[in-house]
């Protein structure tokens, strides 16, 4: 059942937010402002990332993650309204809920490792990530016959994608509280008093000082971050650029949405597998890799670039595949079980902030400078985590040969 919601919850998130930077742009004319309502999807859910892993901890996976697919379902319904008024207020509130179902789709990957053996915790996790792709990849190719459909009812064409997702995360709400039994989250709190483990609500403030104290769950939480960021801020803007160089057709935009959201789900399961394989830190460093030639592909496609465009996006999608996979599984392994579930949801609190921050400069970025500009920033953020990355490894490195002396 977990599956399941995952394709409805992937479903509505990607026939949506492809949408909302252009109904923002046809709302208010400025494309400048077309990144603000990704940066209220995500800052949604960063507001609730905490509130439902606290949620869990306290009641189990099921009603929290419901409770943030029926959040994101009143959000979708705020934003049809906002295309019958014209009104900005009405996409931004209704974004910033609607971004509680993208936070709940990517909380959903904890409970996988609920249950999950050691070393099958990177596969576990990433199989939940892949169940996003059916619905993920369908829905932005959903866009234009939902639009279509939309005008011949009488509705603003925008209307009739998050119709959709009104829909799609209302029926993944109903599904996950009628069918997700036994609760993943209790049976593995079960386990763990059991074993006298004491599970704690643990603060923010806590969770960052667990985080703090292994250098591990630091450069996971970082790789996280950053793989975030560079993919909100690129991909956001991506149909505004699309638009700029006269490739601005939905079926076209759905197209290449489609092919980066194919690239952040579609190879999760052989992500999770590597990842299990050669290690979270040396999987980390093939994400930062991929990340360096998407924004290189990417930012290079000019007008009739749709082919170069797609395979960039893609590869921006696969990066993020590679950075969350990994560094989510390497932070929730470096901190103590009885802490856990505060650092996943204070995790995913800072990957929000980061992606809505991503999202907000992109806008400007590109209003002012152009998409090429956008993906050079882009490209330069990896590069400093490449190097945070290759500090750590010497000092490590370096930690290793003094202890060798002394010996």
């Amino acid at each position: 059942m977990l599956f399941a919601s995952q394709v409805l919850g992937g479903l509505g998130v990607g026939i949506g937010i492809g949408v909302g930077s252009l109904l923002t742009q046809d709302i208010s004319g400025s494309a400048t402002l077309a990144g603000l309502p990704q940066t209220f999807s995500v800052l949604g859910g960063v507001l609730a990332a905490v509130p439902l892993a606290r949620l869990m901890t306290r009641r189990g996976r099921r009603p929290g993650l419901a409770t943030g697919y029926a959040a994101g379902a009143l959000g979708a319904l705020l934003v049809v309204a906002a295309t019958l008024t014209s009104s900005l207020t009405l996409v931004f509130i209704g974004m910033g809920l609607f971004g509680t179902a993208s936070a709940t789709n990517l909380q959903a990957r904890f409970a996988a490792t609920d249950l999950a053996r050691a070393d099958h915790r990177s596969r576990a996790l990433a199989l939940v990530v892949w169940a996003t792709t059916v619905g993920a990849v369908a829905g932005p190719n959903l866009m234009a016959p939902a639009s279509k459909a939309a005008v011949s009812s009488g509705l603003p064409a925008y209307a009739g994608p998050f119709g959709w997702s009104v829909l799609s995360f209302g029926l993944a709400a109903a599904l996950l509280l009628v069918a997700l039994r036994p609760d993943p989250m209790r049976l593995a709190q079960a386990i763990d008093r059991a074993d006298g483990v004491r599970v704690v609500r643990a603060s923010v403030r806590e969770s960052f000082a667990a985080i703090r104290r292994s250098p591990n769950a630091v450069l996971g939480l970082a790789s996280v971050a950053v793989s975030h960021t560079v993919m909100v801020a690129m991909m956001v803007m991506t149909p505004v650029h699309m638009n700029a160089v006269g490739m601005g057709q939905l079926d076209i935009i759905g197209l290449v949405i489609s092919a980066h959201i194919a690239g952040m789900y579609a190879f999760a399961p052989v992500v999770g597998w590597v990842s299990d394989r050669i290690g979270r830190l040396r999987t980390s460093a093939v994400s930062w890799a991929v990340l360096l030639a998407a924004a290189a592909l990417a930012g290079t496609a000019g007008p009739g670039g749709q082919a170069q465009l797609g395979a960039g996006l893609f590869l921006l999608g696969l990066g993020w595949s590679f950075g969350l996979i990994s560094g989510s599984t390497l932070v929730s392994e470096s901190v103590p079980a009885d802490v856990r579930t505060g650092v996943q949801g204070s995790s995913d609190l800072v990957m929000g902030l980061c992606g809505a921050g991503g999202g907000a400069l992109a806008g400007v970025v590109v209003g002012t400078v152009g998409y090429g500009a956008l993906s050079a920033l882009a490209a330069a953020l990896v590069t400093v985590l490449v190097g945070f990355a290759a500090v750590g490894w010497w000092n490590a490195r370096a930690g290793r040969r003094v202890l060798r002396v002394t010996q």
